[in-house]
């Protein structure tokens, strides 16, 4: 007899008492269908590149060979200042490799602290929170501040983690046009005027690397009482006067509500945040789940981040020449002859456009094969039919190495008749 009272041997076996499962994993044969395609055609996976060592912000051993970055989003060049892994090291030595918990039970550090209060002192507001991630700050912040009844309006080409943080929560979502001004007014004009609304913005679009005109939009959303956020991961450290981003460069910090940001850009390490001035900010940690219910930050990653966001307030020189290596780079290629994701250079990101998802693997591989390490993107990370490479271009990024880029990218676009 069993405890329940019920002889075991009388009961059927269990695989004949249920269905013959439906294989979850069949949605995914296209996927993998296409993959084995882009393998069996003889060129290196683009996702699944492993850089077996990593010699500065800007070099890096992939495959045994010694290979420019181009695509690490490590605009500032942060990752390897001797201060930074400094403040690092010595939080590992006095507070362990992990945390163990959330923010919320017994997850939060000195550390922690002091990243919010680094971030406070960069942004020059009131209230700052830092997440595990920057998704999680987007997911966080959109599907706790949105509710039952409100209105999120974003932009349809909008990352994806501002899409999930619609999902997770219960509002109703709008979406405008990308970058146009007068469907953003058109949606919001047709909206409930006494309804909640959140006009969810980003200042770098990470794929084109485009500027959103936010002053305008901003406008737009006032005028129609909507709050606004604005994501300045792609901006944050080298636009404007102090580095904050797009939206301080256009003059809108009285403005723009809620910024979100990452540690995993211009930080150069890893986690997200969200400032603001609003005077009930810190409510956020009460209602917050991607905040209370996800292990925070190691001690290292937090003293990191924090020592790297005090030296950004004062890097104006690295800033300088972040953009003097953009510039070069943007009028470099668009003069070889690529076709290029914006007209003139907007920021630290230069989009190649190509044909189809075969010639832009094709190029990726040459250059890779020569010693240039950069991004494809397709859909859905970009907009529908588009194909690219990312190049992402950092700080420290040397004038010789932004030259090199420029010859690889000439020979490889050559080489696979891109260019003439």
């Amino acid at each position: 007899m069993t405890e329940t009272g019920l002889q075991a041997e009388t009961l059927p076996p269990l695989a004949a008492t249920v269905a013959p499962e439906r294989d979850l994993m069949s949605k995914f044969d296209g996927l993998i269908a296409e993959r084995q395609a882009l393998m069996d055609s003889g060129v290196i996976d683009p996702f699944a590149i492993v850089m077996e060592e990593v010699r500065s912000p800007t070099e890096a051993v992939i495959k045994g060979r010694e290979t420019i970055l181009l695509g690490t989003y490590n605009y500032m060049g942060m990752t390897f200042d001797p201060d930074v892994i400094a403040a690092g090291k010595a939080a590992l030595d006095r507070f362990g490799s992990g945390t163990n918990g959330s923010r919320m039970l017994n997850g939060t550090f000195r550390d922690h602290m002091e990243a919010e209060a680094a971030l406070r002192d960069f942004y020059g507001t009131t209230g700052a929170i830092v997440f595990s991630t920057g998704y999680m700050a987007n997911l966080g912040m959109i599907s706790t501040l949105v509710g039952k009844g409100e209105y999120v309006i974003l932009d349809a080409d909008s990352h994806a983690s501002i899409y999930d943080g619609c999902k997770q929560g219960v509002a109703e979502i709008v979406r405008f046009r990308h970058n146009s001004v007068e469907d953003l007014d058109r949606r919001l004009g047709r909206l409930p005027k006494d309804a909640g609304k959140l006009v969810v913005l980003e200042g770098v679009y990470s794929m084109l690397g485009d500027v959103a005109p936010l002053k305008e939009m901003v406008a737009v959303a006032k005028k129609h009482g909507a709050m606004v956020l604005s994501d300045e991961a792609h901006s944050m450290g080298f636009y404007g006067p102090n580095g904050r981003g797009v939206y301080e460069a256009q003059g809108l910090e009285g403005d723009v509500d809620f910024v979100v940001g990452t540690f995993s850009k211009s930080v150069g390490t890893v986690g997200g945040f969200c400032v603001s001035n609003h005077p009930k900010f810190e409510a956020i940690r009460l209602a917050c789940r991607p905040y209370i219910f996800t292990a925070s930050l190691p001690p290292s990653v937090v003293a990191t981040a924090a020592a790297s966001i005090r030296k950004l307030m004062t890097a104006h020189e690295k800033r300088a020449r972040l953009w003097d290596n953009a510039r070069t780079l943007h009028a470099g290629l668009k003069a070889l002859g690529f076709k290029l994701g914006t007209e003139t250079c907007d920021s630290a990101i230069v989009a190649v456009i190509l044909e189809d998802q075969e010639q832009a693997v094709a190029i990726w591989q040459t250059l890779l094969e020569n010693g240039l390490y950069v991004n494809v993107a397709r859909p859905p990370a970009t907009p529908a039919g588009t194909f690219l490479l990312r190049c992402s271009i950092c700080a420290e990024h040397s004038p010789a190495q932004i030259q090199a880029v420029l010859d690889k990218f000439a020979a490889a676009g050559r080489a696979t008749g891109t260019i003439d």
